[in-house]
């Protein structure tokens, strides 16, 4: 029995004028498993409930607007030619949006919204790195639907199929030929990644930004050696793939954030949200123990008081 990975005879469905794409639904899924890991562990830190919605709201747009402008300015080829349709920059739908572009214009987004709810962003950033690996493992199988970003050929078992006339197949090669399905390999090392950062956590301090400096050079030591295998077309600078070097910015940037953080904060963090914007959580509810016999013997009181407090007391339940 073959071990090869075919390649999904399904990439979308039709619903009436509308095309459904499974990237689409693989990126959806993503986004929604972070969403909920984000609040369950921002929660847990004393976030309000449902306070993540509300920097999400910020975060995922401009992560789109992001990802696509990187993808575009990457890619200036398939886009700026003689003849070209000039609104093909902006048709998502037909694919190309990359995963730096948006983690820039997500986290300008998650700032603003952190800004608006009065979390401290990087209480946010911390909670969100480890779903981001959630969500960046779930889109990656969008890949696979999509027949892309597959990488050099191979003779392991385990390699991916792909059909010769995909636009993207390297000429010459024979039609059996097997790839290296990058798509998973990422998908596996993100998934480790989730579990290498919250082993971390559990012995120490990674809050004030470390465990996102752990997420950026975690993912940008993955993401340079898989896109160093891959076959699709790219920018080169000084005979290095563009995504490699942004790979390395990343890594860069998470030592810095991780040494500059360790310093400045070496304590633990007391609260998510900004000084003057805290939130506190209501008491549980308690059931008042007076009964209508309590208030009428108290009633006769000279100065009223009890009977002037009751009210307030039943007001302040929940």
């Amino acid at each position: 029995m073959p071990l090869s990975i075919p390649s999904p005879e399904w990439s979308f469905t039709d619903l009436g004028p509308f095309r459904i794409h499974a990237y689409a639904l693989c990126i959806l899924a993503g986004i929604v498993l972070a969403t909920a890991m984000t609040s369950y562990r921002l929660t847990r830190r004393g976030g309000e409930p449902g306070v993540v919605l509300d920097i999400i709201l910020w975060a995922v747009p401009l992560g789109i607007v992001g990802a696509r402008i990187y993808h575009v300015l990457t890619h200036p080829n398939d886009y700026f030619f003689e003849g070209a349709n000039p609104w093909e920059v902006f048709a998502i739908w037909n694919g190309g949006n990359a995963i730096f572009g948006a983690l820039i214009g997500g986290a300008v987004g998650a700032w603003i919204g952190c800004r608006l709810s009065g979390i401290r962003f990087w209480s946010f950033v911390d909670a969100v790195a480890p779903a981001m690996l959630i969500a960046q493992a779930t889109g990656r199988l969008g890949n696979w639907f999509n027949h892309e970003l597959f990488g050099l050929p191979t003779t392991l078992p385990w390699g991916l199929e792909i059909e010769s006339t995909n636009p993207a197949y390297p000429v010459g090669l024979p039609v059996d030929t097997l790839f290296h399905p990058t798509f998973l390999y990422e998908m596996i090392w993100n998934v480790l990644g989730v579990i290498v950062i919250l082993m971390l956590e559990r012995r120490i301090n990674l809050r004030w930004g470390k465990a996102f400096a752990v997420y950026l050079i975690w993912y940008g030591v993955g993401r340079s050696f898989f896109e160093s295998i891959r076959v699709d077309p790219s920018e080169y600078f000084f005979g290095i793939r563009t995504n490699i070097w942004a790979a390395f910015a990343a890594i860069a940037l998470g030592i810095i954030i991780f040494l500059v953080q360790r310093r400045a904060h070496p304590g633990l963090e007391l609260n998510v949200y900004v000084p003057g914007r805290e939130w506190k959580a209501p008491d549980p509810e308690v059931e008042s123990q007076d009964t209508d016999s309590d208030l009428e013997d108290h009633g006769d009181d000279a100065d009223g008081s009890d009977a002037h407090n009751a009210p307030t007391a039943t007001s302040t339940r929940g």
